[in-house]
């Protein structure tokens, strides 16, 4: 059976390149299209070579219309903007989304799940297997504890991360607050820096770190009466993120349409 053709957004960027790297050696997944926007210095290069490795003989453009008709699926962790416009085009045809973008605001969310009425879609904010098992663990500590312990989520990421809270931290604390029977928006505390009382009952606190070049760390602490309990999750490389990306993107062609996470992902891999 042949290779399932992959077209890789943001190819030249940090985790492009380590997605292309991993896609050299994967016998299931091939690379067909390799995309950068149109005035970025890696336009024309080699794929293979722009990610450090010998020569894969697709050479990135910026021209993803075109590229759309080689592939099946495209993987995408650019940008909010990028990725909108991105699962459009996918839409238009008929190629599977996986995407890993975070940062979206709510009406480039209603894009995504417009796009998904057309084509299989996987959005994560984090596609690390380990990341995933923290948000199962941290709701059933939550529902195991309860209210009398205060929860509160630290994320740390390297200094040219754009948006805080990470995905990843939001995605937390969406989960923690549904265990709770609460939204987002009525538990999160994101700055505390204005506040003038004590800390109220059922508030998630969510607190970023920006700094050097950590990949991404996410540690919830619940805190209760005369004891602590932390579970974190500390990524070493990004090749967590790459990996969870391509098992997704072997998974999502087959499905059917509609918007699937990585839970949906595990769930399913657990069934086969």
């Amino acid at each position: 059976m042949s290779p399932i053709p992959v077209i890789v957004m943001g190819a030249a960027g940090r985790m492009g390149s380590r997605i292309i790297s991993l896609l050299r050696d994967d016998k299931i997944l091939s690379l067909a299209g390799a995309i950068e926007y149109h005035t970025h210095s890696a336009i024309g290069r080699d794929a293979g070579e722009a990610a450090g490795g010998e020569k894969l003989g697709v050479t990135i453009t910026a021209d993803l219309s075109r590229a759309l008709t080689q592939g099946r699926v495209v993987i995408d962790f650019t940008s909010p903007e990028v990725s909108v416009e991105t699962a459009e085009l996918a839409a238009k045809a008929g190629v599977a989304l996986v995407t890993g973008t975070t940062g979206l605001t709510p009406a480039q969310q209603r894009a995504l799940q417009s796009a998904a009425k057309k084509i299989a879609c996987l959005h994560a904010p984090n596609m690390s297997i380990g990341v995933n098992l923290l948000f199962h663990l941290a709701v059933r500590a939550a529902g195991a504890l309860g209210s009398t312990y205060d929860i509160e989520i630290v994320e740390a990421h390297h200094r040219m991360k754009k948006d805080a809270p990470s995905g990843t931290a939001l995605e937390l604390a969406r989960r923690l607050a549904d265990a709770s029977g609460r939204s987002l928006e009525q538990a999160a505390v994101y700055d505390r820096h204005d506040a003038k009382s004590v800390r109220q009952t059922g508030q998630i606190g969510i607190q970023s770190i920006r700094g050097g070049d950590i990949i991404g760390d996410h540690t919830v602490i619940f805190a209760g009466p005369g004891e602590r309990l932390e579970l974190t999750h500390r990524a070493e490389s990004r090749d967590n993120f790459a990996r969870g990306a391509l098992l997704a993107a072997r998974w999502i062609v087959d499905q059917p349409h509609g918007l699937y996470s990585m839970q949906d992902f595990l769930e399913n891999k657990g069934k086969g």
